[in-house]
């Protein structure tokens, strides 16, 4: 089922797609891509940068989780299709 449903591949691509969004937002978040934070905070025990990049690594890793979910539905709709066409023909 797993070969079927081509779940090594889904979790590659989205390992990949979380990981560039996730860059992309630490990127934007730290260098200040869209001008400065609104307001100041203060972050505990760390600075900002360890914080976003716990921030960053949850991100990443739910963003991978969606698009896994969403290639292997989507797989499971064709694959489903394709026996319930196979059904009906005979």
């Amino acid at each position: 089922m797993v070969e079927a449903l081509t779940l090594r591949r889904n979790v590659a691509i989205g390992l990949l797609v979380g990981i560039v969004v996730a860059a992309v937002a630490y990127s934007v978040r730290i260098f200040e891509l869209l001008g400065p934070a609104a307001a100041v905070h203060t972050f505990p025990v760390f600075g900002p940068q360890l914080w976003f990049v716990l921030l960053a690594i949850v991100f990443a890793t739910a963003t991978a989780l969606a698009v896994v979910l969403l290639l292997t539905a989507a797989r499971f709709y064709r694959l489903s299709e394709s026996v319930t066409t196979t059904d009906e023909s005979r």
